[in-house]
């Protein structure tokens, strides 16, 4: 009886703190590059239509967002991966809780290539092997007699740790892999390499060309279809963590970004509706 008195006290206790904390501030998205855009986006319209209503979005990956989810230091983490149990535990160690999970958009994990390059379409187990190192080559893959250039992200991205899951089966990037801070950078470098590869976010796939996952059911791009149906294997969902149940002006800002108007600029932005 004792510890849950406690455990309730504390719970009202950051009730209140980030309730003081958003009248200062207004409210913090922080996370996942790629959601940031669409953060970004949902924070200019909501601003617009709430006269008074202060939103500020940062990125710097989901693993950083999840820290500051942690830390006190953002109200609302934008994560393109789940949250591990490991930092599930260190949210219940500090606030009873163990997080709340909003799934706000889809996504379809793109493979970048540059324009000119002839390839259009690979297997799972290709893709893996050039990104663990054991395929260098084009020719290896059909394609002309040149190095494979590996583009990818930080290790903080939650990108790189689904990519790492889902198309990787776990293994390891191969150490030739040129880490870089943003999907972005990777699809500017990408843009410009004839010979390089990347990934990301679908909504980044500009100035590059789309690669088809080669299935037993056929061949993929992301679209709405084969992200909804799961027929493209690297489909996912792009997640809002909360330290609690939402409430107050959070819970307008999460009920619009569920709202048809919300979705709506999910697909404007480049992704896909979470219903």
């Amino acid at each position: 009886m004792t510890k849950k008195i406690i455990i309730t006290a504390a719970l009202a206790l950051v009730a209140i703190m980030a309730g003081l904390s958003l009248a200062g501030r207004g409210i913090t998205l922080k996370g996942s590059d790629t959601l940031l855009l669409l953060g970004q986006r949902w924070a200019e319209i909501y601003m617009q239509k709430n006269p008074g209503a202060v939103i500020q979005v940062t990125g710097g990956g989901s693993g950083v967002g999840i820290a500051a989810l942690i830390n006190g230091s953002t109200d609302v983490c934008q994560a393109s991966r789940s949250m591990k149990d490991s930092e599930k535990q260190k949210l219940r160690d500090r606030y009873f809780s163990l997080g709340y999970e909003i799934p706000v958009a889809k996504d379809g994990v793109t493979l970048y290539l540059n324009e000119k390059n002839p390839i259009t379409e690979l297997t799972i187990n290709q893709i893996k092997d050039i990104y663990t190192g054991n395929t260098t080559n084009w020719s290896q893959l059909g394609g002309p007699d040149a190095k494979i250039i590996v583009y990818g992200r930080e290790n903080s991205s939650g990108t790189y740790v689904f990519f790492r899951e889902a198309a990787m089966k776990n293994a390891d990037y191969t150490s030739s892999m040129q880490s870089l801070p943003g999907t972005a950078a990777v699809v500017n470098a990408v843009s410009k390499d004839v010979y390089g590869i990347g990934y990301g976010g679908a909504a980044y796939a500009k100035g590059v060309k789309e690669l088809a996952i080669k299935t037993a059911k056929g061949s993929f791009k992301p679209t709405t279809e084969t992200v909804k149906s799961g027929q493209y294997p690297l489909a996912r969902n792009l997640y809002w963590y909360l330290r609690g149940k939402p409430s107050g002006e959070i819970k307008k800002l999460v009920d619009w970004v569920l709202s048809p108007e919300g979705q709506e600029i999910v697909k404007k932005v480049g992704y896909f509706t979470i219903k």
